[in-house]
């Protein structure tokens, strides 16, 4: 009786339900970036941009205190707080927008009407925000300081001032107007200064002449003012998405930035027999006078134990790394089909820290003008780069007895097929902490892809994190999360379609001497040949 009520209660344990285990795992994904002041204005600084993950009801000042962390760990060159978190339209966060409530990220999305990962908050400097470093002494200078919640609140609100058409004088205003509203008598020329009073009132107008004004109004300004949020919203999700294009940042830029630090008058040695590649590079890494900061002198030796010279235009080093990448994708450490491999766990490559190596091999390859590895798992790339997208399918799954399990459940047609199925390898499932009650056939979706994603990085996390130490050599690891667009094609594979000029590059004719009849003929044939891989191009 007592092994019966023990089963029973874990059973129990299991059926707590999909929307349960889903809040209680629940973080969703925002964007961060910076503004800064320029000119008179503050403007989102260009490749600031940050990827940050939160709960959804958190505050502005979590948010706030999360972001800046987030920024100082990417961007070493930031200058010390405090900040202010502010909307896109430059105004701090301290209330839901259009109304007195206190702001929670939940709350801004449900008003906003945008998914989660189209949001974005800014920090700034809180001097730049309220223009207390403003330090020119010339009197034309201009100096913007920070719109109140209430004007804020009011920024849907049209006023139309109707003004007789016959009056050619301007309507006097009073001396001491400037004070009611919370204005400083002693305003220097030149300055703006936008009151922080909440509880301004409307300003007086002749109410007789203005009823039609204000109903045209009334009825189209919400009109022009959703218009221009949307405009906003679009242009930072063009901001977002088109980054680099905006920019103009390319992949050799990117490589050549990442290079500067290398010091070419130092050199590390590499000896290296073709025939256990691997070896001979691991000995070279793991040399205590090693340093990534420096050039690599490689040497090949050939059967006989012969030296090649090796310090010419770098060919030997770019053999090396090539020849490195191709053993590198056949290592443990690696499971998966070609092309879309991803980390997994043994323990002998633990015990050598094959992790760091392979992570640094890599950084240094792409850095030093050799190749990438090519083979990387889109999925596990994303991960690397800070990125929440996972599209695994179960065909990455090399091991038989996992894959059919999960195509079985994948192709479970009925609640209670996939519930027999679910019981059938709950052992399996409940390792990877996916054993749940279904209640509808949808729920085979999240079972699968909840498992693939802890197949691949849950149960791996401990060695993935030592990879990402070895990626952080030469901070590429930095630059692929904050250009993770160039830089992922680098570490995956990517089909590239052979054009004509490369065809016709691979092969060096052999032409008979000039002036000769044969030269002449061997001339146009090679015309042909060059026209017929132009007209199989376009084929």
């Amino acid at each position: 009786m007592e092994y019966r009520n023990s089963k029973s209660k874990e059973k129990q344990s299991f059926n707590c339900g999909k929307g349960r285990l889903k809040q209680e795992k629940r973080r969703v994904h925002i964007n961060i970036g910076m503004m800064s002041p320029q000119g008179v204005d503050l403007k989102p600084r260009r490749g600031k941009t940050l990827p940050l993950f939160t709960d959804p009801e958190v505050a502005a000042p979590a948010i706030l205190e999360r972001a800046v962390q987030k920024m100082k760990a990417f961007n070493k060159d930031m200058d010390e707080g405090p900040y202010v978190l502010l909307y896109p339209d430059c105004s701090e966060v301290v209330n839901v927008p259009g109304s007195e409530r206190p702001f929670t990220l939940a709350e801004y999305k449900k008003d906003l009407g945008k998914a989660y990962a189209r949001i974005t908050l800014f920090i700034c400097l809180e001097k730049h925000f309220r223009g207390g470093d403003d330090t020119s002494d010339s009197d034309s200078d201009i100096v913007i300081t920070s719109r109140s919640t209430a004007e804020f609140n009011q920024a849907d609100t049209v006023v139309f001032v109707f003004e007789p058409r016959n009056k050619s004088t301007p309507k006097h205003k009073p001396e001491n107007e400037g004070k009611a509203l919370g204005h400083s008598s002693t305003t220097q020329p030149g300055q703006i200064v936008i009151s922080d009073t909440e509880d301004m009132g409307p300003p007086k107008t002749n109410t007789d002449k203005t009823t039609c004004y204000s109903t045209y109004t009334d009825l189209y300004a919400p009109c022009v003012e959703e218009e221009d949020e949307e405009l906003v919203a679009v242009n930072m999700t063009s901001l977002l998405d088109t980054e680099m294009e905006v920019m103009n940042i390319t992949l050799p830029a990117i490589i050549a930035t990442l290079s500067q630090p290398i010091d070419h008058g130092r050199v590390s040695r590499f000896n290296i027999s073709r025939a256990n590649v691997w070896d001979g590079a691991v000995r070279g890494f793991k040399r205590t006078s090693y340093s990534e900061n420096c050039d690599m002198l490689v040497k090949f030796t050939d059967d006989a134990g012969v030296f090649e010279e090796g310090i010419d235009s770098g060919g030997p080093r770019r053999e090396l790394l090539s020849l490195l990448m191709k053993n590198l994708k056949d290592r443990p450490i690696f499971d998966g089909p070609d092309g879309r491999r991803f980390l997994v766990y043994n323990a002998n490559a633990v015990r050598e820290d094959e992790y760091y190596l392979a992570g640094k091999m890599i950084a240094v390859s792409v850095v030093h003008g050799g190749p990438g590895p090519h083979f990387l798992s889109e999925d596990l790339v994303h991960y690397l780069a800070g990125q929440p997208s996972f599209k695994a399918t179960v065909d990455l799954i090399t091991d038989e007895e996992v894959g059919k399990a999960l195509q079985e459940i994948e192709n479970a047609a009925s609640v209670d097929a996939l519930r027999e199925m679910t019981m059938r390898h709950s052992t399996m499932l409940q390792t990877a902490g996916c054993l749940r009650h279904v209640a509808s056939v949808e729920g085979k979706n999240d079972i699968v892809s909840d498992y693939l994603q802890w197949y691949i990085i849950g149960r791996n996390s401990s060695v993935i994190d030592r990879f990402k130490e070895g990626l952080s050599a030469l901070q590429f690891l930095n630059a692929l999360q904050q250009h993770p667009t160039l830089l992922a094609p680098v570490l995956c594979h990517s089909e590239k379609r052979l054009t004509a000029l490369e065809l016709e590059r691979l092969f060096k004719p052999d032409l008979s001497p000039p002036g000769s009849n044969r030269r002449l003929r061997e001339s146009q044939t090679l015309g042909y040949w060059a026209d017929y891989l132009l007209d199989c191009e376009g084929l």
